[in-house]
């Protein structure tokens, strides 16, 4: 009798150790599958954003079988907890995993997928710590759990492994290694169950693809939005800004919107959300002045509620059981919560015409922020919460502005999965300029936008060697809270940071195209190497490991490479560091010419440059097509019209979509909008044949002349 209780308790025990089920999928788009097992949690990154995929973009993607062999792809749960494991073949490499600064080669890596603040350590722990990865061979992984993860990324060997390495003696093999081939990505989720979904390519490009449309599509910025910002000061007044904005205007550097960081408001650390009336005794005619001189105002602010805040009493039973610097954290899934904040928000700002929002905090170091035993009124945990914090103000804050069509385009220092739609640029406290590009690589990867913000340097040659990757990024900022740096700070690269902020307005047509590819078909405007065709992929096929000693170009591109990228269709730009007089530039398959002056650069190969301090190097694919506007001082408005020079580099025929609306408020999501097609295609004697074709009736145009200009003799 004794005997058959102690077996009970056996086979009880072990029922509650192992739980197996199998995986269920489902054919969600062309080119998606969802699988699922277990009990997933209902509070995911899609329940949370709500966002509707662009069926019709994913529609018209060609199709795709499903990527990998289904039947190794496996899942496990066990004690409230979920094990997936995807499998990984000799040679492929992953890529995202959120927004990392140090690596972008992701292969071997244990990560723990945690909002965090700060982002120069690649454990996982980051602002956009985005569980999606994507592979070499040409397809999508997202998990859609908002939890924290661990990751592993091809690092751990199963004993029953199908490709088990092979067994070495330490002792007298010199290739033992202390990290054996693993043949499979593995992932820890602590939940009953999980939501995930496949993304096919074929090619990774397209894998990131469509996963940003199954998000939304990318965000589409204002006009405005892609022009130059400046934040000052933190305890600047009224006085102080306007005299910073006409600085901008006599010395002719352009401005489109300037940030206000904490000294607009009454108390900051935690905050009241309303204005200081002794630095702004006027906020609406502060608002309006600056409007008429064609400069937007953003404002700082982090979401925690000050005792003095006019909202404190009503939203406190809404908020959690920890504070945030002695603030209340609204618990932001309740409505209750979300109408109370916002509406503050909307009340005093953006009802007054404040353009935007800079939100600080919502990733947090853990000592600040609310720990993992705290409690929120909704029944959400601590962990998710966290995972998501960044998402909400995000949703909700562009929710203000959609309904009043108007759109916004701001800074948050925490998101993950699902943002992809949303108009907002992370940033953080590091300032490493190397870890910035690294950052703005992989951030492709993940749905997600960074800028390599400027603040202050050391010496004249880093701030203009900073200043230069500002330009060819999201957003173009200077973070002056602290510094109080101006474009003009160092008197001896003035005239060379002036023509790099110029040239960003001048372009303004080729990167307000490029956004509305992120938007409509998903491509990401700012991305690695990696997934540019004819880089990665192509090369390590095609050359052998004999072939690396001989061939520098393969042997550059089977290594890591995170010090250059693409910007948009044509544009390669590879940055140039303080110290740096010379440096290496890797150029994929096809002719590639200088950005600046047209002349070839080179095919398929690595070439070294000294460009000299007042030019980053960039680089067009042949048959580039770069329209160029006006050297404005601020961003066109809705119906002006501007003439454009369209930049063609190359021999070989190129073809452009110009993107076109108005500019500034929603109404392109009911199809006021045109893509307008350019040719360009070189005759055998010379010259150009060009064409662009007609705006389409009623839509908006805002395109005076056009001419062509051969950049390549």
């Amino acid at each position: 009798m004794k005997f058959q209780k102690i077996s009970l308790i056996i086979l009880f025990s072990f029922s509650v150790i192992s739980v197996t089920a199998q995986i269920t999928w489902r054919d969600v788009l062309p080119g998606v599958w969802k699988g699922s097992i277990g009990t997933p949690d209902a509070y995911n990154f899609l329940t949370i954003t709500e966002v509707q995929p662009r069926e019709d973009a994913i529609h018209a993607m060609a199709g795709a079988h499903f990527p990998l062999e289904q039947a190794k792809i496996t899942a496990t749960v066990m004690n409230g907890e979920t094990y997936l494991r995807f499998p990984l073949e000799k040679g492929e490499q992953v890529f995202g995993f959120g927004l990392n600064f140090q690596s972008v080669y992701q292969r071997g890596k244990v990560l723990n997928l945690h909002v965090d603040h700060y982002g120069g350590r690649d454990n996982g722990r980051t602002h956009a710590p985005v569980p999606f990865y994507v592979s070499s061979r040409g397809y999508g992984v997202f998990i859609n759990a908002a939890r924290y993860l661990t990751v592993y990324a091809g690092t751990a060997v199963r004993l029953d492994s199908e490709d088990f390495p092979e067994v070495k003696d330490r002792n007298l093999d010199k290739s033992w290694s202390s990290r054996p081939y693993s043949d499979a990505v593995e992932i820890l989720i602590p939940a009953d169950g999980v939501e995930f979904y496949v993304f096919a390519g074929p090619s990774p490009l397209e894998a990131v693809s469509r996963f940003n449309l199954f998000n939304g599509g990318g965000c589409l910025p204002p006009r405005w939005g892609l022009g130059f910002t400046q934040r000052v000061r933190t305890l600047y007044t009224a006085d102080d800004v306007a005299e910073e904005v006409q600085a901008f205007a006599d010395r002719g550097f352009p401005l489109d919107f300037v940030g206000l960081e904490p000294g607009w408001q009454s108390k900051a650390y935690p905050c009241t959300f309303e204005w200081d009336t002794t630095r702004f005794p006027r906020p609406q005619q502060f608002v309006n002045d600056m409007l008429a001189k064609g400069v937007r105002v953003n404002l700082w602010t982090n979401p925690y509620v000050a005792p003095q805040s006019p909202i404190y009493k009503s939203i406190l039973p809404f908020t959690g059981s920890h504070t945030v610097w002695l603030g209340a954290v609204p618990d932001l899934t309740l409505p209750q919560a979300r109408d109370l904040f916002f509406g503050q928000l909307n009340k005093s700002q953006v009802a007054i015409g404040v353009s935007g929002y800079k939100f600080d905090e919502v990733d947090g170091y853990d000592h600040y922020l609310w720990p993992d035993v705290a409690t929120f009124p909704s029944g959400k945990t601590a962990e998710q919460l966290r995972q998501t914090y960044g998402l909400l103000v995000q949703r909700y804050s562009t929710q203000l502005f959609h309904n009043r069509n108007q759109r916004t385009f701001g800074l948050v220092r925490g998101s993950n999965a699902g943002a992809v739609s949303y108009p907002y640029v992370i940033y953080n406290d590091y300032y490493n300029h190397e870890d910035f590009i690294t950052a703005l690589i992989n951030s492709g990867f993940s749905g997600v936008l960074w800028t390599p913000e400027a603040r202050a340097s050391k010496s004249a040659e880093e701030w203009l060697r900073r200043m230069q990757s500002v330009i060819f990024s999201p957003m173009a900022m200077i973070n002056a809270w602290s510094s109080g740096t101006k474009p003009w700070t160092y008197p001896e690269v003035e005239n060379q940071v002036r023509e790099m902020a110029v040239l960003r307005m001048q372009m303004m047509p080729y990167w307000y195209s490029e956004f509305a590819k992120y938007h409509f078909q998903g491509i990401p405007p700012f991305r690695a190497m990696n997934l540019e065709p004819g880089f990665y992929v192509d090369v390590v096929k095609q050359q052998g490991s004999a072939d690396l000693e001989e061939n520098p170009y393969a042997e550059a591109v089977s290594k890591e490479v995170k010090d250059q990228y693409m910007a948009g269709e044509y544009l390669l730009v590879a940055p140039m560091f303080a110290g740096q007089e010379s440096r290496t530039v890797i150029l994929p398959n096809g002719n590639w010419y200088d950005f600046y002056t047209g002349e070839y650069a080179g095919n398929g190969e690595v070439i070294t440059v000294t460009p000299g301090l007042a030019r980053i190097p960039v680089y067009v694919k042949d048959g580039g097509i770069i329209p160029f506007g006006p050297a404005l001082m601020h961003a066109p408005k809705p119906e002006e019209k501007i003439d454009l020079e369209i930049r063609y580099y190359g021999h070989k025929p190129g073809t452009y979509r110009l993107y076109d609306d108005d500019g500034v408020t929603y109404d392109y999501e009911k199809g006021d909008y045109t893509f307008r097609e350019i040719r360009v295609a070189r005759q055998a004697n010379g010259t150009l044949e060009t064409s662009i074709s007609a705006p389409a009736a009623g839509k908006p145009n805002t395109v005076a002349s056009v001419e062509f200009v051969a950049m390549t003799k």
